[in-house]
């Protein structure tokens, strides 16, 4: 923590995205240099935003299912390290959310990633989070979380877990029958140790 801690202190103060953010910066992430277990999302929504909190929102309640984990387990950071590719609520288009600034990915990620040298899986939630953490992936989120298999057991491919994917989510039963169990048993032997 020698390193993270003051790093972490730097990315609460950071402005680079200020003037981009209709609610103003407020990074939100949850980071310790235990974690053993990576979560990925794009970033924080609106309700996430107001709360501080990581997944504070019915997004990390279907998260937490797939994980099977509770929210004592999932908000310990010596467990789970939770860093979106943008830290800041970046508002809302058409479609639902816009995309993280990638601003933040550029100026934190690298120097967030080399603190956090005992993960042992990484979740990676939607294309945003794919693109950067999975070597090789090409095409949509379906398809690249077809493949999941290229990156097991080290790294997951997941849609993100936002009700706005409940129909997605119809149209791909195989993901909760056949990824979440595996992925189940997957954090237990790594939170085990």
């Amino acid at each position: 923590m020698r390193k993270l801690r003051p790093l972490l202190k730097e990315i609460a103060a950071c402005r680079v995205c200020e003037a981009h953010l209709p609610l103003g910066p407020r990074p939100v992430l949850q980071a310790h240099t235990d974690a053993r277990i990576l979560i990925v999302g794009q970033a924080p929504g609106r309700k996430v935003h107001e709360t501080g909190r990581p997944f504070d929102d019915p997004s990390g309640v279907r998260l937490r299912r797939w994980l099977g984990v509770d929210e004592a387990r999932f908000y310990d950071p010596h467990s789970f390290a939770i860093v979106p590719m943008g830290f800041c609520y970046p508002g809302t288009g058409k479609g639902g959310d816009l995309p993280p600034r990638p601003e933040c990915a550029e100026t934190w990620r690298e120097r967030v990633m080399a603190e956090l040298k005992n993960v042992e899986l990484t979740v990676v939630l939607g294309q945003y989070a794919q693109a950067w953490h999975l070597d090789g992936a090409k095409g949509s989120v379906t398809e690249v979380v077809q493949d999941w298999k290229r990156w097991w057991p080290k790294v997951i491919p997941l849609p993100h877990p936002s009700p706005r994917n409940q129909r997605w989510l119809r149209n791909n039963p195989w993901v909760e029958a056949e990824m979440i169990p595996k992925l189940q048993r997957r954090v237990k032997r790594v939170l085990r140790g």
